[in-house]
């Protein structure tokens, strides 16, 4: 089976979109970009359904759901620019509403390729979830991020962080270094031209592949709470 992968055509594309970063530019152009770049991204998503069954079927992956929008909500934005300048896609939890639930990601942008897992910006009655179940069951947490697939792809577990343990855990807790995550990235990037080659898929295959467990971790206690309020 061929490796989906976008094209050089993909990055030209972008590459002028970042200059001429105009609506009117845009639009007598939008045949192209659906072309050589929507297009193409909808064809990693599609094997990536297929695929996701194996390791990851609580995922959607849905061309119309995962991939982003081109235009930009400059509404509350300093940056009046109206389209973004890459191609992104996220993959969530079935069940959980969007964006309150951890995932996959990945994006082509004119400078890098970057793709891997976590949760970004949890909300904050969220983020006490994940930190509660982080105290109770931080073996597990420690396991996934010593496990050498997931060092292999990512090295570290990543993420912004607080300078003491947050109110409502003590400091003595064995967990005190993951309690202190803002928020929980696992992730890797490559020059834009990765996205082109035989490699790309195989290597957003097993860096998704990594990522999984720590996905799923943090959705547990998401999971478990909407199952409780759903009976």
């Amino acid at each position: 089976m061929t490796q989906p992968s976008f094209t050089p055509k993909s990055l030209s594309f972008l590459r002028s979109l970042k200059r001429n970063n105009d609506r009117e530019w845009f639009r007598a152009r939008k045949d192209d970009y659906e072309h050589h770049v929507r297009a193409p991204m909808v064809a990693v998503i599609e094997r990536l359904a297929i695929d996701f069954g194996r390791f990851a079927p609580e995922l959607d992956a849905s061309p119309k759901r995962c991939i982003y929008r081109i235009y930009r909500d400059t509404r509350f934005s300093g940056d009046k620019t109206p389209l973004k300048t890459q191609i992104a896609a996220s993959f969530r939890w079935r069940g959980l509403p969007r964006g309150r639930s951890a995932g996959l990601y990945f994006e082509v942008h004119p400078q890098w390729v970057w793709m891997g897992g976590g949760f970004y910006a949890p909300e904050t009655a969220d983020l006490v979830r994940i930190r509660e179940h982080i105290s109770d069951t931080h073996p597990e947490l420690h396991r996934l991020a010593r496990a050498s697939a997931f060092r292999r792809a990512f090295t570290a577990l990543e993420g912004d962080r607080l300078s003491r343990v947050p109110r409502g855990f003590s400091k003595e807790d064995p967990a005190e270094a993951y309690l202190r995550h803002r928020n929980f990235l696992a992730g890797r990037e490559f020059p834009p031209e990765f996205a082109t080659t035989r490699e790309f898929y195989p290597t957003l295959l097993a860096t998704f592949k990594a990522a999984t467990p720590l996905v799923r971790f943090l959705n547990e206690p998401l999971v478990a709470e909407k199952s409780a309020a759903d009976v």
